[in-house]
């Protein structure tokens, strides 16, 4: 059973820049792609950024492509989201998310129904 905690979330002004963390529990963290999505309201939860088990390969949403940068430390059973230059359309619930139906993933797309484990989000909110 895998647990994510969020963490690095909060109230940002346009421009600013924010960084996410997520703690993993499990003995396998190393062996799952990760992810993190968001939700913002009364729109669908949406795969914002991703990293392969090994980090060697990594998805970004067009829209955050640039600004966005997925990392993770397999030591540490962390996985990261560094936000810069960030904008009011980035406003919502970020959900860290583990891709455990899959090990071992390392493939170029990564569908929200797919990730089997999910943190209990952390609000991001930018300013304009």
């Amino acid at each position: 059973q895998v647990r994510l905690v969020e963490s690095g979330g909060g109230l940002v002004q346009a421009g600013g820049s924010l960084r996410l963390s997520c703690a993993a529990s499990g003995r396998t963290f190393s062996t799952w792609a990760m992810g993190w999505l968001r939700q913002a309201p009364g729109k669908e939860r949406d795969v914002v950024a991703a990293i392969s088990w090994t980090g060697g390969s990594t998805f970004y949403a067009d829209s955050v492509k640039g600004r966005f940068t997925i990392s993770r430390d397999n030591v540490k059973n962390t996985v990261y989201l560094q936000m810069n230059s960030l904008e009011p359309e980035d406003t919502a619930i970020y959900y860290c998310a583990a891709y455990v139906t899959t090990p071992y993933y390392s493939g170029s797309y990564y569908s929200p129904g797919d990730f089997g484990a999910w943190g209990p989000g952390t609000q991001v909110t930018v300013s304009s």
